[in-house]
């Protein structure tokens, strides 16, 4: 029969995530110190409302359940998840319900959608359709870089009554450029924040392979930027892993 340390090391040892800090040091971090972690965090931010948020982690994949007025608050608290160190996963099912004022017609949507798009100077004119079904916009259409595609969720996820944003923006870029692979790997080693040892570049035409590993999801995500911000880039699988 194990005495009570014994039952309390085991039962640590099976939910715990392991993290590293820069100084090197190793701490353990378990299911509910990164629960604990999130909902400090989703207070933390203004544009949330933690109160309508509940919070679940297992083995570093965090969970968001609720329900909240507008779409931008879902995503909002996903970002605050993602700022936390350790989380390795999300599964956002934050349920959006518009009410009262902030609810709209989807053609009130639609029309909202294409005014701040046509008003954004990072989106080219015309290139880019929008369709509303049920509050759940899907925008469509063909543009030169990633952050041009990304501008387009960013004008229609802050719209009031949209509930979801599905992004079906093509990435074709007008530049071809034969050393994509290179510039990528430059790109990594002036980024302070990159390990750029850890992470491999792989490339096909305009298509990007990251694989390795980086110690957060801010540096997963700053290696995906970095990564679509060379020219003649049509895609980037990201099979990043995190690492702590």
């Amino acid at each position: 029969m194990l005495d009570r340390q014994s039952m309390f090391k085991r039962a640590f040892v099976q939910t715990v995530v392991n993290q590293t800090f820069p100084n090197g040091v190793m701490i353990m971090k378990t299911d509910s110190q990164l629960q604990a972690d999130v909902l400090h965090e989703l207070k933390w931010w203004p544009s949330v409302n933690a109160a309508h948020i509940g919070v679940a982690a297992k083995g570093g994949v965090v969970t968001l359940t609720g329900q909240v007025v507008h779409y931008a608050e879902k995503a909002s608290a996903e970002d605050a998840a993602k700022a936390v160190y350790g989380v390795k996963g999300i599964a956002n099912d934050i349920e959006v319900e518009p009410a009262g004022s902030s609810k709209r017609t989807d053609q009130d949507i639609a029309e909202a959608a294409l005014s701040a798009l046509k008003w954004d100077f990072e989106i080219p004119k015309d290139k880019v359709t929008v369709s509303v079904k049920k509050g759940w916009v899907t925008l469509e259409g063909t543009v030169d870089w990633q952050y041009q595609k990304d501008a387009a969720t960013r004008c229609v996820r802050y719209l009031m009554g949209v509930i979801a944003v599905t992004n079906q923006i093509a990435i074709e870029p007008t530049a071809k450029v034969v050393d994509i692979k290179s510039k990528i790997e430059d790109a990594f080693r002036r980024h302070a924040d990159l390990e750029a040892r850890r992470i491999s570049v792989n490339t096909h035409d305009g298509a990007v392979t990251l694989t390795g590993g980086v110690s957060s999801w801010s540096e997963r995500d700053e290696a995906v930027s970095a990564a679509w911000a060379a020219p003649g880039v049509t895609s980037v699988r990201n099979d990043l892993t995190i690492t702590p």
